[in-house]
């Protein structure tokens, strides 16, 4: 039987899950020092099932950014370090396009890079095959809009995975599009990815130039968002160490890695 507080009746887990424990000398970013932290600080609509989060708040300077790109550009590039949100907020934002009517569907691509595994080592159908590999995208719907829809929105077509290999010769009309982890594609790739833009649509490019999978000057993504900041109409939002909304030492790892 776990230990009662006197005073407020609450178990002393839920005490030490509150409590601010900070090692000597470490650089704390401002977000951590909320009581009720949550990486995105959201709001839960009451009105809804508790595992819809509402509303996403910046916690960041370059989040603010970012948020305002997406909703004032139809291409937006989020380069940024892991732990950014830049992922998140990419889904969040077709989350909310969706659900408003301003698209028909929502279309993922990820590179199946990890480990060096081929889709066609892997079993199952096209779905099941990338299943491992949009395991971030899917985490993120499933916070937005909770497990059971996300799976009847993938049912329905109304969410629907495009395996970059896929993309090719189609034309995205109506549709929110996420291109996540884009340092695993060539300069060609994201060429073939980028044309695929249609009318009504919107698009957001994630990814981080230093977390490459492919070999040394095979990434794209680098060149692709430089070319692309001379371009009004694309927004081009670069996130910082100071963007990360993970824990602390994440930020300090990556400035020395």
């Amino acid at each position: 039987m776990s230990k009662m507080s006197s005073k407020s009746g609450k178990p002393r887990k839920d005490q030490i899950a509150r409590a601010k424990v900070h090692n000597k000398g470490n650089v704390v970013h401002p977000s951590f020092d909320d009581r009720d932290w949550h990486p995105l600080a959201t709001e839960i609509d009451s009105n809804r099932d508790q595992s819809y989060l509402r509303k996403v708040k910046p916690r960041t300077d370059g989040q603010r950014d970012l948020m305002e790109a997406i909703k004032s550009h139809n291409l937006t590039m989020a380069i940024g370090p892991a732990g950014s949100g830049k992922t998140y907020l990419a889904i969040s934002a077709a989350v909310e396009a969706l659900e408003a009517g301003e698209v028909e569907r929502i279309i993922l691509s990820r590179p199946a890079m990890e480990a060096g595994e081929s889709l066609g080592y892997l079993p199952g159908d096209m779905h099941e095959k990338m299943a491992p590999y949009l395991r971030p995208l899917y985490d993120a719907l499933g916070d937005r809009m909770g497990g059971k829809r996300v799976r009847q929105l993938l049912e329905e077509g109304t969410i629907e995975i495009a395996p970059v290999g896929f993309m090719r010769g189609r034309t995205l009309n109506n549709a929110f599009v996420v291109i996540d982890e884009a340092q695993n594609c060539t300069y060609q790739q994201l060429k073939m990815l980028l044309s695929r833009l249609g009318w009504h649509s919107t698009m957001v490019v994630t990814g981080d130039p230093d977390q490459s999978d492919l070999l040394e000057g095979m990434s794209g993504l680098g060149d692709v968002a430089k070319r692309f900041e001379t371009i009004e109409n694309i927004a081009v939002v670069r996130l910082k160490s100071e963007d990360i909304v993970r824990h602390p030492l994440v930020a300090e790892m990556l400035d020395v890695l």
